[in-house]
């Protein structure tokens, strides 16, 4: 009689997820900072202030956590409607987040609209961290002079001191905003890293050149869905989409005569994200047929809408 051992599962550790707003005054380096806790550019970065101009989510893994960083427009001084939303969605972004990073360039000193940021963190619900940033270009005792003024105006839970630009001491500040995401499941797919609202808004300007060289109930039968997203070695990005309609009469359409209506999109798509995420463009579009998706919950959730 042959003796038999039972073997027991490793039971897998619990998974953690939630929401880390990135906050600060324009060209502190809150995109730079994401990019390079991400480990890919998933960010516009540019020495323009004010490039961000909305919620940006990208998403970093540290262990079994999953941390969704939410890029928020800098917070300035609004004078239009236009900055006031901006401004608007950087608290909303905070407001919301399981954890709250403040990062400021390292400078010397503590100006008022600094004083202003740290009084406004004062009324959210959760305790921020302080992260100064390019301390590359500051001395040690500078550097401990700062983190020491700006914990006197608002109780900080914890300080770092960083280069988002070569990624010194990044990955101490991931593992700290890790530790504070709930337990929960993750919100992404494992391996996406690519920002899910930039993804959202290529479908988006796709969607808007359908809408322009397209008629009648055509439109509003057809959705776009970015599929895929693959940074490249030169900076470039390549981004596969799929026009779903719900007819074949309709895919004939989009298509064109010898696929020149789809490839007219293509073009006029193409340009306008590579003037919106300043950087070259592979543009792949796809035409399917999917008959009821304007059904489709799992559909319309990728549209951004709740259902």
């Amino acid at each position: 009689m042959t003796e038999q051992t039972e073997t027991q599962a490793v039971p897998m550790p619990p998974k953690h997820s939630g929401f880390c707003a990135i906050i600060g005054a324009p060209n502190a380096g809150k995109s730079t900072l994401v990019n390079q806790i991400t480990g890919s550019k998933v960010s516009i970065v540019s020495h323009k202030v004010q490039t961000t101009r909305a919620r940006i989510r990208a998403i970093a893994m540290e262990g079994n956590t999953q941390i969704v960083l939410v890029d928020t427009p800098g917070i300035f001084k609004p004078k239009r409607l236009l900055d006031r939303t901006m401004v608007n969605n950087a608290w909303g972004g905070a407001g919301d987040a399981d954890a709250v990073v403040y990062l400021v360039d390292g400078r010397p000193g503590v100006t008022d609209e600094a004083r202003e940021i740290m009084a406004q963190l004062g009324a959210t619900k959760t305790k921020a961290m302080l992260v100064i940033n390019k301390i590359d270009l500051m001395p040690r005792e500078k550097l401990m002079e700062t983190a020491a003024a700006f914990n006197e105006v608002y109780p900080f839970e914890k300080t770092f001191m960083v280069s988002a630009l070569n990624g010194s001491g990044t990955a101490d500040l991931r593992k700290a905003i890790a530790e504070r995401m709930p337990p929960g499941p993750w919100l992404y797919p494992e391996d996406q890293v690519a920002d899910v609202q930039l993804r959202f808004m290529a479908a988006e300007m796709t969607r808007e050149k359908i809408y322009e060289r397209l008629h009648e109930e055509l439109p509003y039968s057809s959705t776009v869905e970015t599929e895929g997203w693959e940074e490249r070695k030169d900076g470039s990005v390549k981004i596969d989409q799929v026009i779903y309609v719900q007819r074949d009469s309709q895919k004939a359409i989009v298509l064109g005569k010898g696929g020149q209506t789809v490839k007219l999109i293509n073009q006029l798509a193409r340009a306008d994200m590579e003037k919106y995420f300043e950087r070259k463009v592979h543009l792949f579009l796809f035409v399917k047929v999917r008959e009821n998706w304007t059904e489709d919950k799992e559909r319309l959730r990728m549209m951004g809408l709740d259902v």
